[in-house]
Order: structure tokens, then sequence, then C-alpha cells
């Protein structure tokens, strides 16, 4: 049990203080808060516990940028959010490194969410100078009439720790490209990752102002609420849990935000019986297993038609029985820890519940206390029911539990029974079946075939309680601009002198 961490190539990185206005600062109140390693339970370092003063003195930072950032032209912001890119790839190591030891995902996973998390800082420097209007056919003779896309101004940036870098650049890069300021609220469990990023972007030369991180763990709720209640602040993009969502969207309307919420998902994944079976296993194991089951796209209830339903339980079990789980760190290792003790009980709940009704534990299904509080075998239950905990609450760890089904008719009733719709995925080689189903599933993407969905030129979102925007894609950057009509009468006039 190593758990050693390697040293960063470039010490100036890990932070203590948080990034407002240009400059590294403390909390007015002096006060920090503990960072510490899901794998090892050690402290990694502290960052400010702000309050409703540093984050009100943070929005007054990005609405004096704001004047300045959104009178550049496209072209002007694009080569800083490239500049930011470049810097990304640059200091990829040394971030996958932060991300691994204070969220504890595999150095592997970290790798690819540097690589991706980047690139949405790419994406959107080439959308930048692309914010085009329109010019539209007036039905008043002498009216001309066009459109331009405008800034919606200071925008408040909530995000998540299971993606400690790609939750933030998905949102600073279109609200920047579009010419709009931030006051991002890093997430209080993975501060670090978010703290490298503002150095970084210090580097680029993002002028002071134009991005401001916001830090808390005890007062995340007071933060939260002075950026949706601040009338400086026009737009709030979250992503994280629908309960904390509802709660944002109510005390947002006393200043009628811009608002994009990506909230939780509950995803079905559907195996029908002409699947090729080991790429449907494939499939499974990237969805469920990804960040030990950690991601709001995960797959969390997979329903197996009842003709491939056992030799799908038996590839799938052999392949998560290969799983070597240990700290982020360590050679060879797949499957890292939870990010606290309170994951670990939901995990823990949802499989006393599954086996209490039924349930057959074909691997997995208990803690490994001697790696850590935080880990959780990797687990595999068959024989599920709609009763189960399991059916109907993101389990948000790494438990696979397989339902059987009959019909086309009967799973895609089960799977639309959720009151959230972010992600589905479903495999099949039957092409009509792959479009009858895709039109079916009320989700906001849909995989079919694929256990991997994520990409910075998709549309990223969900519908029903999953929440409304899209992040990502051409209309990534449509969530941060509004649109401003602009009529011209009085031109139809003949040519002057004929």
């Amino acid at each position: 049990m190593g758990h050693s961490v390697p040293p960063l190539s470039d010490k100036s990185l890990l932070k203590t203080q948080t990034y407002v206005n240009g400059e590294w600062i403390d909390a007015k109140s002096g006060q920090t808060f503990e960072v510490k390693d899901p794998s090892t339970g050690k402290l990694i370092g502290t960052q400010p516990e702000m309050n409703r003063e540093d984050t009100e003195a943070a929005i007054s930072a990005a609405e004096a940028a704001l004047p300045a950032f959104r009178a550049m032209t496209g072209r002007q912001r694009s080569k800083l959010l490239r500049k930011w890119y470049d810097l990304m790839v640059e200091n990829a190591d040394d971030l996958a490194k932060l991300i691994t030891w204070e969220n504890g995902k595999p150095m592997a996973d970290a790798k690819g969410e540097v690589a991706y998390a980047a690139n949405f800082f790419e994406w959107f420097s080439e959308e930048a100078p692309r914010t085009y209007g329109e010019t539209i056919p007036a039905t008043v003779a002498g009216n001309r009439v066009f459109t331009v896309k405008e800034p919606v101004g200071v925008c408040g940036l909530i995000t998540p720790w299971n993606f400690p870098a790609a939750m933030i650049t998905r949102k600073i890069g279109p609200a920047l490209a579009a010419g709009c300021t931030v006051v991002a609220k890093s997430p209080g469990e993975t501060p670090l990752t978010a703290a490298a990023l503002a150095e970084l972007a210090h580097r680029a030369g993002i002028p002071k102002g134009v991005v401001n991180f916001v830090t808390a763990l005890k007062n995340t709720a007071e933060v939260g609420e002075t950026l949706t209640s601040s009338p400086i602040v026009r737009k709030v993009s979250f992503t994280g849990s629908t309960g904390v969502g509802k709660l944002l969207m109510k005390q947002s309307a006393d200043t009628l935000k811009k608002l994009s919420f990506e909230l939780g998902g509950n995803a079905p994944f559907i195996v029908f019986d002409d699947a090729d079976l080991d790429v449907a296993v494939a499939g499974a194991i990237a969805s469920k297993f990804r960040s030990s089951g950690q991601t709001c796209v995960c797959a969390n209830r997979l329903y197996i038609q009842k003709g491939i339903y056992d030799a799908f339980a038996t590839a799938f079990a052999d392949k998560v029985k290969n799983f070597k789980v240990g700290g982020g760190y360590d050679e060879g290792v797949t499957h890292g820890p939870l990010i606290h003790d309170r994951a670990v009980s939901k995990v823990q709940a949802h499989v006393d519940d599954a086996i209490s009704q039924g349930g057959k534990v074909l691997v997995g299904g208990q803690k490994i206390p001697e790696l850590g509080a935080n880990f959780f075998q990797p687990t595999v239950i068959r024989d599920m029911t709609d009763d189960m905990k399991l059916a109907h609450e993101e389990t948000f760890g790494p438990v696979a539990g397989l339902f059987p089904f009959a019909t086309e008719a009967e799973v895609v009733k089960l799977a639309n029974a959720a009151e959230v719709g972010l992600a589905g995925y479903f495999f099949s080689k039957d092409v009509q079946r792959c479009y009858r189903v895709a039109e079916a599933l009320e989700v906001g993407m849909v995989g079919v075939n694929t256990g991997l969905i994520s990409d910075p030129a998709a549309p990223f979102g969900g519908v029903k309680h999953s929440g409304f925007g899209r992040e990502g894609s051409s209309l990534g950057i449509e969530m941060y601009q509004t649109t401003k009509m602009i009529t011209l009468g009085g031109m139809g006039q003949p040519l002057q002198g004929s």
C-alpha cells in the first residue's frame, strides 16, 4: 500500500489561496478548510473558507471587468482561450496528479479528464469568433430587421467534485467565448484542481476580474445563495443534484436569472437479445464503472433481455473480477476510492437492500477497509427487481444491478419511469429498433452501441428533473448569450436624385 503521491513538476500549481480579480487572496475572515486525500484520509492542503462578503467582492470584480472584456473582438477572446488550452496541455501531468490526489480517480482516468477538460477551451476558442446574428426579411416594407448576439453579463458557475477540471472548463469556456465574466464556485471536495486552472488562466493573460474563483466547504450554501440573489449576476450555471438545483432555481426567481442546470441522472442501460455481447459488456464496463460509478451519466439500471441475460451476467461479472482497486497512483490500479464516507454508506445501503429482496451478488458487495475507509468493491448483482432502492435512486457508486426484461415496450416503460432523464444507453444490431428505442427514451442523450458519449462537439444535458440547457457543442455558447433584435425604420426610399 504505497499511496505515495508523485511530486508535481511545477510546485507553483499547488495553491493555498484562491484567485479573485487577478490576485491570490485569503478569505477576509482568515478561515480555511481542509482538502483530504480520499484514498488515505490524509491532509493535502487548505483553501480559503469564503463567505457572502468574499463572494460579493468577487462579483464586483467580475462586474468591473465586464465592459472591457465584452468589448474585445471574438478573435481576441479566442486567442486567450487558446493560450489557456495550450497551458493545460503543457501541464497535463501535474493537473492529472492533482485530480487523482483530491478526487481519487486513477491516473489513467485523470489524464483522460484533463484532455477532455482542455478540449472545451479549444472548442470554445473556435466558437468565439463565430457568434453570428442574422438578417430577417421584415413584414413592413420600409423596415430592416437584424439580430446580434450579446454576452448575458456576469455569470455564477457552480461545479461538482466528480470532474474537478472538466465541469469547470465546460462552463468557463463558453462564458468567456461569449464575452461574459465569471465567478466560479469550485467544489469544496476538489478545489485544488480549480486553483491550478486559475494559475494557468493568469499565465495565459486572461484579464483581471474576468475569471474569479470562490472557495468554500461549510459555507457552500451561503456562497450559492449569494450568487443566485445578486442582481449583478445575470446567469447561473449549475451541475449537481436535482434537490440543490430546485433550491437554486427558487433562489434565482427574484432576480429572474438565465439558468442552465445539469442535474442528477439514473441512466438506463439496455441490452437486447440481438446485441453483440462483447460490445455490450465492454460498453457496460465503461459506462457503469468509470470513476467508480461517480458520474451523472453512469449506467445505473442495467436492463438485460432474457435471451441474453445469463450470458451477459457471467461475461460482465468475469470482467469486473479483473478490476484492481487501490490508490489512484498505484501501478495497475483501475478503480479508486469513493469521494467520502457518505458515498460509501449509500452504496452499502443499496447493496444491502438488493440482497434483502433476493438480489444475488455475483462479485463484490463489500467495503474494503484494508485499503481505506472510502473503498468499496466493484459489485455486480443479478435478479434485480423494480422494488429495490437501486431501481429508483442514483447509486453514484460501483454497483451494477442487472434487471431482466422480456419486450422492447416493457423495457422502455421501465426506463422512462424515472423522474430524471439525462443519459440512456442501449445495444442492438437491428437498425429499425435503434431508431425506435432512441426516439422513445425520455432522456437528453442516447448512446447506441456505446457506453461513452461525452464529447465537446456534442450537446450535453437532460430533460425532466435532470434539468435544462446544453453544454458543449454550438449550443453551449448560446447559453451565455442574449439575442438583440434591431429594426431600422424608413429604409425603403428610392435612390436619391432619381
